[in-house]
């Protein structure tokens, strides 16, 4: 908790003598916990809110220190809001990705979001889907849950959800610059899912004409993952079987969930006997490429 009395992850002195002058962090993306509850208000107050967030990050935080940049929250229910609120700030150097809710009332493969990728691709933005938001129905999908506990081990379920509605949706043929980041869903999933896509559209792929390639193939063109919550096998070599699996070499990107409970420090995120070029990709090289930080050469 910070000396001052705010609450955690809330004071910038704080954040730079915890997190970056602590770990020699050189860039650090902002993704705004208020997303989860402030973008998915309705209408004009919902984008009211989602413009104060940007533009107050951008006073107090971006201004104030150099090695902080940010994601634009937007009001994604609010298509037409949405893709304005992209256009006034993708101009900006400083903002570099845009941030959407895990759980929306429509999967976000559903075409009325289509504009707002255009939006984001156009100006050369990911999205990025971060846990949380509402959506009115069962966080699972086969009812409520009993615990949170629950709901935070359960998150891959959305994910892959959100994941296979965008790919069979066919909007990456349709935008084929568009990026999607998955923050704070794992990767270990990712695999089996691939597969079992795979599979069904061998079978079931007429039920999808415009997709002109396998569904896999769309996975590894066009999603990245954040290591956090990372999974940890208890043997060592089965975190590099995993990575084989996945086969995603440069889909990774090292993220802490500062200033959470489950924060993951930047020496104990990674298995202690992973290979250093590959530590380095993901601690830093995925992350350059992706979001195109200039200066920066991965070291």
């Amino acid at each position: 908790m910070p000396s001052s009395g705010l609450p955690a992850g809330s004071d910038l002195d704080f954040l730079r003598e915890q997190l970056l002058d602590r770990w020699n962090v050189r860039i650090a993306i902002l993704n705004s916990g208020n997303v989860a509850q402030l973008s998915v208000q309705p209408g004009d107050y919902g984008a009211a809110l989602t413009r104060a967030i940007n533009d107050w990050t951008l006073a107090e935080w971006l201004d104030a220190e150099p090695r902080l940049v940010s994601a634009i929250v937007v009001p994604i229910n609010d298509a037409d809001q949405a893709e304005d609120e992209i256009r006034r700030l993708a101009h900006h150097p400083r903002f570099v990705q845009v941030l959407v809710t895990l759980r929306n009332v429509d999967l976000l493969g559903n075409r009325r979001f289509w504009r707002v990728y255009k939006a984001a691709a156009e100006a050369g933005l990911p999205i990025g889907v971060h846990v949380g938001g509402i959506a009115g129905q069962p966080l699972t999908g086969a009812g409520w849950p009993s615990y949170y506990f629950e709901v935070h081990a359960g998150h891959p379920q959305a994910f892959a959800a959100q994941l296979s509605s965008l790919v069979f949706s066919g909007v990456f043929d349709e935008i084929p610059r568009l990026q999607f980041v998955l923050i704070e869903g794992g990767f270990a999933w990712v695999p089996s899912l691939c597969w079992r896509m795979d599979r069904a559209w061998r079978i079931l792929g007429e039920e999808v004409p415009d997709l002109k390639q396998e569904p896999s193939w769309y996975v590894r063109h066009h999603f990245s993952f954040t290591t956090q919550p990372i999974e940890e096998p208890e043997r060592p070599e089965q975190f590099r079987e995993i990575l084989d699996a996945l086969d995603m070499n440069g889909r990774l990107l090292f993220s802490t969930d500062y200033p959470h409970w489950d924060f993951d420090a930047p020496d104990r995120a990674l298995p202690s006997d992973i290979a250093s070029g590959l530590r380095r990709q993901i601690m830093s090289s995925d992350a350059v490429s992706l979001y195109r930080f200039a200066g920066l050469d991965g070291a």
